[in-house]
């Protein structure tokens, strides 16, 4: 504990119970008390991440789940609660699919994510829903069969503008992919492209949702409105969450 401490841990007892747990052996205590004392984000030294009392797996390389993000699987299950099909676009780990598989029981579940390492996370996080998780750039991943029978197409995108990836804390902007944090020029890019695309995939009565910041909501909003879907904006003040719902006509 001492050495977590020492490395500007504000949480040193419960991460050095949380490090104790997960050891394999106690020989590899010190090795991961290491690893987290010379930055290495929590999560991924102990293999999970905490999302809707699940644990998540983790590993190097896959963008760790935020819990602000459990507001987006809380909209959706609030507002379609009987979706038969539910899509988890950009992936990652596959938290959001697995949170969503959990609350809906039964539901077809697909995954998708441009990066292998975020594939081959999410099949563990998801194969006891009976999900799949495809490799490839968003709607390209998905079996064509998925078209116009989306009930919930959920889509955690990168929001980051390129230009504030460095102002990120060290464990993002050292330890995560920068194509799950990167958005582009104003941090909406791949969002456009989501929207523009989910009407095509979304049942009717569907919803897309993604999540954004609050200075982007407006642009975002926008991007909705001008791919044919009828948009609103939900905001969880608690968590500094903001999401944006679309509904397929």
């Amino acid at each position: 504990m001492a050495d977590l401490r020492a490395a500007g841990c504000v949480f040193a007892e419960d991460e050095a119970e949380l490090i104790l747990d997960a050891a394999p052996t106690p020989g590899d205590i010190a090795s991961m008390v290491e690893r987290r004392a010379a930055g290495l984000p929590l999560e991924l030294v102990v293999g999970w991440a905490g999302f809707r009392g699940r644990r998540i797996a983790v590993e190097p390389g896959v963008f760790v789940p935020r819990r602000r993000t459990e507001f987006l699987v809380e909209q959706a299950l609030a507002q379609v609660p009987d979706a038969a099909v539910v899509v988890d676009l950009c992936c990652g780990s596959g938290a959001v699919g697995a949170a969503l598989a959990a609350g809906l029981r039964g539901a077809e579940l697909h995954a998708a994510d441009i990066d292998p390492a975020a594939v081959r996370c999410a099949r563990r996080n998801v194969a006891g829903f009976g999900g799949r998780v495809h490799t490839g750039d968003l709607f390209d991943a998905l079996p064509g069969g998925l078209r116009g029978r989306v009930d919930i197409l959920a889509a955690n995108v990168p929001y980051v503008p390129s230009d504030e990836i460095g102002l990120l804390p060290p464990e993002a902007r050292d330890h995560e992919p920068r194509v799950a944090l990167d958005g582009g020029a104003d941090g909406l890019d791949v969002l456009r492209r989501v929207a523009a695309g989910a009407p095509g995939w979304l049942a009717p009565g569907g919803r897309l949702l993604v999540e954004t910041s609050s200075r982007q909501a407006p642009a975002a909003v926008d991007a909705f409105t001008g791919a044919g879907l009828r948009p609103r904006l939900a905001v969880c003040e608690e968590r500094y969450a903001h999401v944006v719902v679309g509904v397929r006509a």
